[in-house]
């Protein structure tokens, strides 16, 4: 072990970001948070200003370090981010030259049905295991260059670098000296082969973005640079990098092929662990690439859901049925079932395992006994439902059954959702001591590769449970409610021409018939 013990994990999520500092023995020393603003310029759109989010990083960092007692003690910076938000910068100032396009953002669902009609998905679905959809970077990074005046000019003369948030705060952090990403960032863009883990020549033709704008891809666990020695009094190794639900993953201590974990934060996203090959998903699944470390791959199915806590933050924000997030699990207990009401909250579409970037959301099962409590644990329900038929496809796609779930983020510490979820998916949930897994993977990859730790079965050994959820609700009472919840998702999807509808054995028919 180095005598410098401690990582500073910065984890830039979409709606705050948090620096926290880890001992070896992941206790946290200190954390630091800032909300930033969401733009809305039109319907569907979604973006932030990069320059906020700078600001945030280092206030937040320079916060956790001092009140961890500097940096000492600190062996270097974990990075994590939220993925597929998309930033294009000049290399000569490092300045954006547009609002970050955030994941959720739909802008460019013209552009990715047009692909579609054009036979495009195929060749995205085979080279990156992802779906051809606005959620993924290459679209939104062609729609910027094609929507700032000159960009793409500038980037043909090699003026300008585009990146997820990741490779923009590594550019920054080093003053403008290494223009990197990590695989996991780079496998989320849809101009990765995930096999050859190279950028893809094809698809970058396919999405009209020069290849001289991307970043060098690393593994998850390296020395990626310095920081500037200005910025926190002496330069910091910046040792690792993932995205957000690589980095839960591996903060989950999930290196088994068959370990899976879902982080409820935003949106809900799960991963399990499917070991040295991918599988290909039918069912409309993400295969990604979960981690690689000293040039080992391990692979996952993914199932991203968009929208989890963010359904209840708009009760708070948009409805004003509750005032904290918390109070949800009160008003969950406190009625003895949601009265009939289900809720879809297609509010940026649906994701796996429907992709219908169309779909709006729903509230369905309204009578005159309808309260604001039957809302609420509506809300809380629709999250278990869509984790349901996340790990329904992934059996339908021939996967290990994950015999317990390791859940972290927000909704996590709700014990009404978590016993809820268990029983809904017949499986053990397991909940962690540390919730905080998102940064605690960053830190991880930083002292993996700086020597803070020295091995994956050391990080392992450092999880620890705090309560397992296990399955009481009636299976007759469980079969009639995911039959309504199929219902209300189908009453929901997009009607698709004749020629489209042919339906993957996942989809509403299949997992309804589970």
């Amino acid at each position: 072990m180095t005598t410098r013990d401690c990582i500073l994990a910065i984890d830039q999520g979409t709606t705050s970001t948090r620096s926290i500092v880890f001992d070896s023995t992941t206790k946290m020393l200190s954390i630091a948070r800032r909300e930033f603003p969401q733009y809305y310029p039109e319907p569907g759109w979604v973006e932030h200003d990069a320059e906020e989010i700078w600001k945030d990083v280092l206030d937040t960092a320079r916060e956790a370090l001092a009140d961890a007692g500097g940096t000492s003690r600190v062996a270097g910076i974990g990075i994590t981010n939220q993925r597929e938000t998309t930033v294009i910068w000049e290399r000569s100032t490092g300045k954006p030259i547009h609002r970050a396009i955030v994941w959720q953002d739909r802008r460019t669902a013209q552009v990715c049905n047009r692909l579609k009609q054009e036979g495009a998905e195929p060749l995205v679905r085979s080279r990156t295991g992802l779906m051809l959809d606005p959620y993924f970077s290459g679209s939104k990074i062609a729609w910027i260059l094609d929507n700032v005046p000159g960009a793409r000019t500038r980037a043909e003369a090699g003026e300008l670098a585009a990146g997820t948030i990741d490779s923009f705060l590594l550019w920054r952090l080093t003053g403008g000296r290494v223009h990197a990403t990590d695989i996991t960032n780079a496998c989320r863009t849809a101009l990765f082969n995930i096999h050859t883990q190279q950028w893809d020549a094809d698809l970058l033709n396919t999405f009209n973005v020069p290849e001289k704008l991307l970043p060098e891809v690393c593994d998850n666990s390296t020395r990626f640079g310095e920081t500037d020695r200005e910025l926190f009094g002496e330069p910091l190794i910046i040792g690792g990098m993932a995205g957000d639900q690589h980095a839960a993953m591996i903060g989950q201590a999930c290196f088994e092929e068959g370990m899976a974990k879902s982080t409820y934060g935003t949106g809900c996203f799960m991963l399990l662990n499917t070991g040295d090959k991918p599988i290909m998903s039918q069912n409309r699944l993400l295969t990604t690439i979960g981690y690689r470390i000293n040039n080992k791959t391990t692979y996952a199915l993914e199932g991203s859901i968009f929208v989890a806590g963010a359904g209840i933050k708009w009760l708070r924000d948009g409805l004003h049925l509750i005032t904290h997030a918390s109070q949800t699990d009160d008003m969950a207990t406190r009625i003895p079932d949601s009265h009939g009401v289900y809720m879809v909250p297609g509010f940026v579409g649906l994701g796996a395992p429907h992709w219908d970037p169309d779909a709006r959301g729903l509230i369905c099962g309204l009578t005159l006994g309808s309260t604001q409590a039957h809302i609420a644990r509506a809300a809380l329900e629709s999250v278990a439902f869509q984790t349901y038929d996340l790990a329904h496809a992934m059996r339908e796609d021939g996967a290990m059954r994950a015999k317990t779930l390791r859940i972290d983020g927000g909704m996590a510490a709700n014990d009404w959702f978590a016993q809820f979820l268990s029983s809904m998916l017949k499986a053990d949930v397991e909940r962690p001591t540390n919730l905080e897994t998102t940064a605690l993977g960053a830190a991880f990859l930083a002292g993996l590769s700086t020597g803070v730790w020295n091995s994956l079965e050391e990080v392992a050994a450092t999880w620890k449970q705090e309560h397992i959820f296990s399955p009481k609700m009636d299976p007759a009472q469980r079969r009639v409610m995911l039959d309504g919840w199929h219902d209300a998702v189908r009453r929901t999807l997009t009607p698709r021409p004749a020629e489209a509808t042919v339906t993957p054995p996942a989809t509403v028919s299949a997992i309804k018939a589970a």
